[in-house]
């Protein structure tokens, strides 16, 4: 059974738990890696001050992160891409390029936080106790940023290469060494901090290393010395793709920068001080992203059910599908709920003993700050949901609802609100920050979800076409045209077709594509037009728009296979790249004359038609440079550019005459 069969077909549960076990795998891997320096600093000599000294760097290791993610889940999107089109030659590019921006990423980064590495760990919380052991751990940390970066890159690109076991052996050889290093070099080396760093960067290298062995021989793709030189348009589709992820990544260095210096600021106030309040905090963070990437494993391993079903209108199963990840993620979310307010203290003493002030702290954190655990793992399915489907306003909404426009502003104003009630409360400010901004975000998560879910529900299924094949042909030239909206592209290319007495596709591709993929017509039909203005790049980067966009590309090149024909739209000029006998033609025309064919044929108004024509353009110009990484209407990718003011008839003429010469 193939894998679009598969997604269409095979019972829900099934798939999910399929998809979803190597997510959380992976995920978890991850989430621990973070968390066992934390393990033996705090049962050290050095206790929780040692963890409210590696607790200040978190944010600073969040943005290289950022970058890191955004380069791996893009490169990963990308090959995604590249093998369904069979493109090996972009694959490799795209390898490369990836790491070689990387490498530079992580240079640039490590040098910047050598030279401000001071005012970093005391803008991000240091007090004068932790200065010290922050700058030190920092330090040796950052000296590893480009190996850092580098990991996560290649963990995506070995997953994305079909190997999704050898990506989790990579991370896991790097946990391990890490574990079996920190009690060596903090408790028998008597190297302290610098013993969790050290214990830290060495882990990462021996991961570096397992992940790098890899690439002397991947599956789909050879890389050679000119694949690591720097392909721009390739990488800039490859940073288009990562793009949501880099978003993501920096509302949590928002979030934790947020913390750290309210917590720093307010705790120095309160008969806590400032250590203790950072140090439990940096304990609670990670604690809570082990319970978070269980989530957002099981909502992971849903997106390709979720994007698949939605393209192919088969609505029972896109709710079947979302069903059973809400009823996991919120078994999950109340597991972890019950243990953070019956027995905090169980899991504060995994990470050593501060004292009775600092578990009193720690246990009123856990207790108030994550009360409301169940509504940000609703937040999080909604947001993968959205956007597996296609959907890029209901997605960043739900992305940035709750820690950017909620979280982030009331973590500033409450603290100032109960400190001025009453002197050295402020601290508590920050607590009670958390579930305020989950109960506001769960009531706009409920509101975007029932509506959506209310809307499909409404939208019946299409009625399928009769089976279409590709059109009998002849050996000969293959027409392209790329237009303007309102040019008489459409127009143009039929006559075109007629003359020439060679098939003419249009429509006819988007139903092939969906024939061929089970997705829906309609769907295929309106990739380059549903895209919001401002978010074209994300819509254009969710799965199934990925999946549509693959098959719709595979049509176009049997199509060209089949013989001579005119192709209209679709980015067709560069999926056909690599064919010698193409014609490649951008039909434009003056804005007054494309306003009034619009006017004709749509009974548009002067502004109605103007406001359509910009969207369209703007979708189109999206669509082909997400794809191809290209400026479209660019006169320098096309072989004929011509003004459609002259007349449709002549148009069609000058084409078939320059066709016809080249044979």
């Amino acid at each position: 059974m193939n894998e679009s069969k598969r997604l269409g077909e095979e019972r829900v549960a099934t798939l999910l738990r399929q998809f979803s076990i190597p997510c959380i795998m992976g995920l978890l891997i991850g989430a621990f890696y973070n968390i066992i320096d934390q393990i033996f600093i705090g049962n050290s000599e050095l206790g929780y001050l040692g963890n409210a000294a590696t607790g200040v760097s978190f944010p600073i290791l969040c943005v290289a992160n950022a970058f890191a993610f955004c380069i791996g889940d893009g490169a990963a999107s990308y090959l995604s891409i590249c093998f369904g089109r069979n493109d090996s030659q972009s694959a490799h590019k795209c390898v490369g390029s990836g790491i070689t921006a990387t490498l530079l990423i992580g240079v640039l980064l490590a040098l910047v936080c050598e030279v401000f590495r001071v005012r970093l760990m005391r803008m991000f919380g240091a007090s004068d106790q932790t200065i010290g052991m922050a700058v030190e751990y920092f330090a040796i940390l950052v000296a590893f940023f480009p190996i850092f970066l580098l990991i996560s890159v290649l963990n995506s690109m070995i997953r994305a290469d079909g190997s999704p076991t050898y990506a989790m052996v990579g991370m896991l050889s790097g946990a391990v060494a890490n574990i079996i290093l920190d009690p060596v070099f903090i408790f028998l080396l008597k190297w302290g901090i610098a013993g969790a760093a050290w214990a830290t960067v060495i882990g990462q290298i021996i991961s570096f290393v397992v992940c790098a062995v890899y690439f002397r021989k991947p599956k789909t793709f050879r890389l050679t010395k000119r694949s690591f030189l720097p392909d721009l348009p390739v990488l800039s589709s490859t940073i288009a793709l990562g793009a949501s992820t880099f978003v993501n990544q920096i509302s949590i260095v928002v979030v934790s920068l947020t913390c750290n210096v309210m917590l720093a600021r307010y705790g120095a106030t309160s008969v806590y001080g400032p250590d203790i309040p950072i140090s439990v905090f940096s304990i609670l963070t990670k604690v809570y992203t082990i319970v978070i990437s269980t989530v957002t494993g099981i909502v992971l391993g849903g997106q390709p059910i979720f994007g698949y079903n939605y393209g192919a209108r088969k609505f029972d199963r896109v709710k079947e599908t979302y069903y059973i990840a809400l009823k996991a993620s919120v078994t999950v979310a109340l597991a972890a709920t019950v243990i953070f307010q019956l027995c905090p203290q169980v899991i504060i003493r995994i990470f050593g003993d501060g004292g009775a002030l600092y578990e009193e702290f720690a246990v009123k954190a856990f207790r108030i700050y994550l009360m409301l655990t169940v509504a940000t793992a609703l937040v999080k399915l909604s947001s993968i949901f959205f956007q597996a489907i296609g959907k890029p306003v209901r997605a960043v909404v739900a992305s940035l609802v709750r820690d950017i426009v909620c979280f982030a502003p009331l973590a500033i104003i409450l603290p100032r609100v109960m400190d001025a009630s009453h002197a050295g409360s402020g601290i508590n400010g920050i607590l009670y920050a958390a579930p305020i901004a989950d109960v506001i975000s769960l009531g706009v998560i409920l509101v975007l979800t029932v509506t959506f879910f209310k809307n499909m529900e409404k939208t019946a299924p299409q009625a399928k076409d009769e089976e279409l094949i590709i059109k009998p042909s002849r050996p000969g030239v293959i027409i392209t045209i790329a237009r303007e909206h309102g040019s008489a592209g459409k127009q143009i290319g039929k006559l075109v077709a007629e003359q020439l007495g060679i098939p003419f596709y249009y429509k006819e591709m988007t139903a092939l594509a969906a024939q061929e993929s089970g997705l829906d017509k309609e769907f295929i039909a309106d990739l380059n037009v549903n895209a919001p203005a401002v978010l074209q790049e994300l819509y254009l980067s969710t799965n199934v728009v990925r999946q549509a966009i693959v098959a719709q590309e595979q049509i176009i090149r049997r199509i060209a296979d089949n013989g001579s024909c005119v192709i209209v739209g679709r980015a067709a000029d560069y999926v056909l790249r690599d064919y010698d006998n193409v014609v490649r033609v951008f039909i434009h025309a003056p804005r007054k004359n494309r306003i009034k064919k619009i006017m004709e044929m749509y009974g548009d108004s002067y502004e109605e038609a103007a406001v359509n024509i910009r969207r369209s353009d703007d979708a189109r110009s999206a669509y082909y440079r997400s794809i191809s990484g290209r400026e479209w209407g660019s006169p320098k990718l096309y072989d004929l550019c011509i003004n459609a003011a002259a007349g449709k008839e002549k148009c069609a003429d000058v084409i078939c005459k320059y066709a016809e010469e080249i044979k």
